[in-house]
């Protein structure tokens, strides 16, 4: 049998939703003996009214080590030995430019559950990262 998802990258923001995108992914990964990717991206396209760039950088960059630790504490737990990945600019053109780059089979992005029209003024990562994405993505709510 070939394998279906041999490559599976988890978005991870710290939301809860992301939390059950983990856990699916680690459900998925063994069942498919897949490897787990790990990624979250600095969104660099913010800025902070309050702070400087570097230090408003470093908060950033201070989350997103604990976004991934958090993470990883999941993956340990199921057994999953994982890869991390931190990436900084554009949310969703970071995480499908990754998917491209390393052949990636399935996206796994936790929904943020944002209003109609918050999704129509903005859009969300999960619906910008579906549309210009080439492999399957899985939103998970």
């Amino acid at each position: 049998m070939s394998q279906i998802f041999s490559k599976i990258l988890v978005c991870c923001d710290g939301s809860k939703y992301s939390e059950k995108a983990i856990r699916l992914a680690c459900d998925l990964s063994k069942t498919y003996n897949s490897q787990l990717i790990l990624i979250h991206v600095i969104d660099k396209t913010r800025k902070s009214d309050f702070l400087a760039g570097s230090e408003y950088t470093n908060i950033l960059r201070k989350y997103a080590k604990e976004v991934i630790v958090n993470a990883q504490k999941i993956t340990n737990e199921q057994g999953i030995t994982t890869k991390v990945v931190t990436k900084e600019g554009n949310v969703a053109n970071e995480i499908v430019n990754y998917s491209k780059e390393n052949k990636i089979d399935l996206i796994l992005v936790g929904s943020k559950g944002l209003g109609a029209v918050m999704k129509f003024l903005l859009g969300s990562i999960s619906i910008r990262v579906a549309n210009i994405s080439l492999c399957s993505i899985l939103i998970v709510k």
